[in-house]
């Protein structure tokens, strides 16, 4: 595995680690639904240098594989995520 492939997974364990039990729970059944809503935001957790991003429909279906919605956690724990990613240390891994 090389140096950026090991950081990106230790930032996308970091951020599933800020998250409750029901709220995996939901994440996880959240991977099995096909699309986004139009407008839901979300981090593509294979490729948290991108940010947060919204599904539009000038993008068509997303799917939802590698994706953690905000709709899927805690107010509170959306905000520790964003917290997290505007760190110099995440942004350096991401």
């Amino acid at each position: 595995m090389s140096n950026v492939a090991r950081e990106q997974y230790i930032s996308r364990d970091h951020i599933m680690n800020l998250l409750s039990d029901a709220e995996v729970a939901t994440v996880s059944t959240a991977e099995t639904a096909p699309v986004l809503a139009i407008g839901d935001e979300y981090l593509d957790l294979e490729h948290l240098e991108l940010g947060v991003r919204q599904a539009t429909p000038a993008a068509g279906p997303t799917a939802m594989g590698n994706l953690l919605t905000r709709k899927a956690v805690h107010p509170d724990t959306w905000l520790k995520i964003m917290s997290y990613l505007s760190t110099p240390h995440a942004k350096a891994k991401a």
